[in-house]
């Protein structure tokens, strides 16, 4: 930190490079300000002393509790019902036992709910396999009948990409976008996936094919604002920022990634004045600072500039990679948004 405040005691020369990362990081990270690179929190509670040791392997031991083994998915047999009814029978051909009739079918139900319930994955704490099977079951067994079957394609998709498998999860985003053509949300969630592959055409058609749909979706015109300034396109990306803005004015990042734009477009005074209402949205955004700095040293304002960055680089050291020295003098390279 003291290296950083030597380095601009003199002078600050703002040289902009632009750092784009081709892809899209539609992560948290952006909504609090920490760069995708952020080391993990170091929150983590050390074991408890009376807490034996379990083995892994000769000369290797850890402390803590091992982990509860995850529930299997339920096996669904091809036909439960057809199979309760004939081994319900039990007097000849017409002979049956409703009871028995009645039992079977209630734990098949009981099955197709323990499957429903792992493919949904409504708390997010099932592996990536998990939904996998469950989400296929439901389909191969007809759990799910008709559209709704969409959000069985876009959980399995999404278990899917988790996992690496890209080629599944776009046949199964593809299925979903079939299922539910005028759904917004499957096509921006397609657009995202494209723009993860580096395809910024598809990703394109997929973002103006949700606007389309749903003109007021958020997040839909913040990732095609990025794609715009990736493709420098910066009158679009403003235009969607703006609106982005406009439906969601206390929403900070939003602010910092205009400014961006302006920033990039020497237009320091528009980048200042957005910069600042970020900051004023959540003072821990230091992105902000950052970007702020940049455009108080593109105009000559040397000690703003110092103190923004400085600000910058102490809420996420990570950023200090984007300063270069050069004798009395600094060079910044604009990260990614």
């Amino acid at each position: 930190m003291k290296t950083l405040r030597r380095l601009f005691s003199w002078q600050l020369s703002v040289l902009l490079l632009t750092g784009l990362a081709a892809g899209a990081q539609a992560s948290s990270s952006d909504q609090n300000g920490q760069s995708p690179d952020s080391p993990p929190p170091q929150n983590a509670t050390p074991p408890g002393a009376n807490e034996a040791p379990t083995a892994i392997t000769p000369g290797i031991t850890v402390t803590g509790t091992p982990p509860h083994a995850e529930p299997p998915v339920p096996k669904l047999p091809p036909d439960q019902f057809t199979d309760c009814y004939s081994r319900s029978k039990t007097t000849g051909p017409e002979g049956l036992d409703y009871l028995a009739v009645e039992i079977c079918e209630s734990q098949l139900e009981l099955d197709k709910r323990a499957v429903i319930e792992k493919c949904i994955n409504r708390n997010g704490k099932n592996a990536p396999p998990v939904v996998i099977q469950a989400c296929t079951e439901s389909l191969e067994h007809k759990i799910i009948l008709g559209s709704d079957r969409f959000y069985v394609y876009v959980n399995r998709a999404e278990a899917y990409l988790l996992q690496g498998d890209r080629q599944h999860a776009r046949d199964d985003y593809n299925e979903a976008v079939k299922l539910a053509p005028h759904n917004a949300k499957f096509h921006y969630d397609r657009g995202v996936f494209y723009l993860g592959q580096t395809d910024g055409d598809a990703a394109l058609r997929d973002f103006d094919t949700a606007l389309g749909i749903d003109a007021k979706l958020v997040p839909a015109l913040r990732e095609r604002a990025k794609l715009y300034v990736i493709r420098s396109n910066c009158s679009g990306a403003l235009a969607d920022y703006s609106e982005a803005i406009r439906l969601e004015p206390k929403t900070a990042v939003l602010w910092s990634q205009r400014g961006y734009v302006y920033l990039r477009q020497h237009d320091y005074e528009s980048a200042i004045k957005d910069e600042t209402l970020a900051i004023q949205l959540d003072p821990s955004l230091a992105r902000a600072y950052f970007f702020r700095g940049a455009a108080f040293g593109g105009r000559g304002d040397s000690p703003n500039a110092v103190s923004d960055l400085v600000t910058a680089v102490r809420l996420d050291p990570l950023l200090d990679r984007y300063v270069t020295s050069k004798g009395k003098n600094a060079s910044l390279t604009l990260p990614p948004l």
